[in-house]
């Protein structure tokens, strides 16, 4: 039986494909002609720039093998077939840390890279995510927490509808804000 939840998420301009162990070792270990081998795109250098969220991804699968299809999906443009980004859940659905600020939601991040930024791919990705995770899991409460620094994100969360609910501090990232937002089959079509 072919797991359907592992597929490719398909938009009008993207593909969101999972990155399995073996691409995710492969960019660890810095050797991305076989990580875009294995993916089916071209990986750009700046994938290495941040791999803190393959680490982080590794740990959670070893955790929990059930985390698979939640975790870290390229961004690729299929008629060029190259990865401009990624898009990720941090946890499946319902982790203790986000109980604090609400249940039955969950925690997304997302990175483009410079030279597609600004194009609404993420928005585009980001929709697409978390219709998958609603028509799959019945998930309709979604977080995303990003730094104050960070300009454009918060923009694009503000566009998207999200809602500032707290703070926290990110072992990695330092101070971040953290947004919910509540949406509907509708909201995301």
């Amino acid at each position: 039986m072919i797991n359907t939840l592992l597929n490719d998420i398909v938009t009008p301009r993207l593909v969101l494909r999972l990155m399995n162990n073996e691409v995710i070792e492969a960019c660890l270990a810095g050797n991305l002609r076989i990580a875009s081998g294995l993916l089916g795109a071209s990986i750009s250098e700046e994938l290495l720039e941040h791999l803190s969220s393959f680490k982080y991804g590794q740990q959670q699968l070893h955790d929990d093998p059930d985390y698979l299809p939640w975790s870290a999906r390229a961004i690729i443009l299929p008629g060029e077939k190259v990865m401009i980004g990624l898009i990720r859940f941090h946890s499946r659905p319902d982790p203790e840390y986000l109980h604090v600020y609400v249940r039955d939601a969950v925690e997304l991040g997302y990175r483009i890279f410079k030279n597609y930024r600004r194009l609404n791919y993420a928005t585009e990705a980001i929709k697409a995510t978390m219709a998958w995770a609603q028509s799959e899991f019945n998930i309709n409460k979604f977080i995303a927490s990003v730094s104050p620094e960070n300009q454009p994100s918060l923009q694009l969360i503000a566009r998207m509808g999200f809602i500032k609910i707290g703070e926290a501090m990110d072992d990695v990232d330092g101070v971040e804000y953290v947004f919910l937002l509540e949406v509907n089959k509708e909201d995301l079509s």
